[in-house]
């Protein structure tokens, strides 16, 4: 009912001319809408760069393989229920971590939060921006908001990791 009002809204504001849509064709509107309209996009709309190749720990950290390094953040759950980000505290370069080894903390107005490694890894890089700007990991946390850059001493722990489709299951049932 909604997405038709939604569709009508739409035509008229394009072109008073446009017809009404037949029901066989609101059906597959809806269907074509349906990732815009349903919280699915939420995540998308945070950072183009957001796609399946993220894998994320129980703890909400999330990492993305490009070749042999890892970048790391907090996911959106993550930094929504820390509040706005005023302080990250991040490892020295050349740092060995250990999987869910604890590397560093956020603090934010509400709380402070320990980082966990998703993988075992070197530290190559940290995000210094943040340093200026902690806010970034909650502006942009899937994108100018990463923590770190890692390499990846052990590829199989990959899989012990969520993707995003059980990482939002994972999610649902703690709001449950």
């Amino acid at each position: 009912m909604a997405m038709r009002a939604a569709l009508r809204c739409l035509s008229a504001n394009f072109s008073p001319r446009l017809p009404q849509l037949a029901p066989a064709a609101q059906g597959a509107a809806t269907r074509l809408l349906s990732p815009w309209t349903s919280g699915s996009l939420r995540s998308l709309s945070t950072a183009s760069t957001l796609c399946t190749a993220l894998r994320f720990t129980d703890k909400h950290e999330w990492v993305r393989v490009e070749g042999e390094i890892g970048t790391v953040g907090i996911s959106n759950y993550a930094q929504e229920a820390l509040g706005d980000v005023v302080y990250c505290g991040l490892p020295e370069v050349g740092q060995r971590l250990e999987q869910l080894e604890e590397f560093g903390a956020l603090e934010s107005v509400k709380a402070a939060s320990e980082l966990y490694s998703p993988l075992t890894g070197e530290v190559t890089e940290i995000n210094t921006e943040l340093a200026e700007n902690p806010g970034l990991v909650n502006k942009s946390c899937y994108a100018d908001g990463w923590l770190i850059k890692m390499t990846i001493e052990k590829p199989e722990e990959l899989k012990s990791l969520m993707d995003e489709a059980a990482y939002d299951k994972f999610i649902k049932s703690l709001d449950d």
